[in-house]
């Protein structure tokens, strides 16, 4: 996993509009979320969340048990204080500074784990597979999991890191056999500068213990 250091450096120094994973709203996400017909009351957990818009919009719907997890504290500070000027304090958000690959999170307490751009940058094998096994542990059997990734012809880099690429099919052989592809997407982001980043989305769903 990345250095904390490197993505608190990068959310005290750049504004958090102005980086490339940067969305006004997290459209993609919140069609699969909806299209699921998720409860209002599931528990939903943001892995990598940080300063993402992902919980607005989860708010703005009525979602109610919301949790975002990320690696920069800075990150995380950036999210609360947007969501105080706009007088929605988070009181349904509960905040984790962490790294998913050694964090320990409640078990089976998630309905839906999501994840935009966390996974890619998981280079190696040891941490994917700690990554796999939150995912088992925290997940309710049944839940669902969104993770998003950059596309086979996506970047090979992300704020000057590597990343792994990937279509559908080898995303989801990454999670193996207790999860079930139910729908694949993909989505050509545009950066805040224009650039065309090419990511896809997998929802699977977890088995039944």
């Amino acid at each position: 996993m990345q250095s904390k250091d490197h993505w608190n450096h990068v959310y005290t120094t750049k504004d958090s509009t102005n980086v490339s994973w940067f969305q006004a709203h997290a459209s993609q996400s919140v069609d699969l979320i909806e299209q699921a017909h998720i409860a209002k009351d599931a528990e939903i957990i943001d892995v990598g969340g940080g300063a993402s818009t992902l919980v607005d919009d989860l708010l703005a719907r009525g979602y109610r048990h919301l949790t975002v997890l990320d690696l920069s504290d800075a990150a995380l500070v950036v999210a609360r204080d947007r969501l105080a000027a706009k007088g929605a304090e988070g009181r349904d958000v509960s905040w984790i500074a962490g790294d998913i690959t050694r964090v320990a999170l409640p078990v089976k307490q998630y309905d839906v784990w999501h994840d935009r751009a966390v996974f890619h940058f998981l280079t190696s094998e040891a941490d994917r597979h700690a990554y796999v096994s939150a995912v088992l542990r925290a997940v309710k059997p049944g839940g669902l999991v969104i993770v998003a990734t950059f596309a086979e012809d996506g970047p090979e880099q992300c704020s000057g890191l590597p990343v792994m690429r990937y279509s559908p099919d080898a995303l989801h052989a990454e999670f193996g056999a207790p999860f079930t592809l139910v729908q694949k997407a993909r989505e050509e982001h545009q950066t805040p500068w224009g650039a065309t980043q090419k990511f896809i989305y997998c929802l699977c769903r977890k088995a039944q213990d």
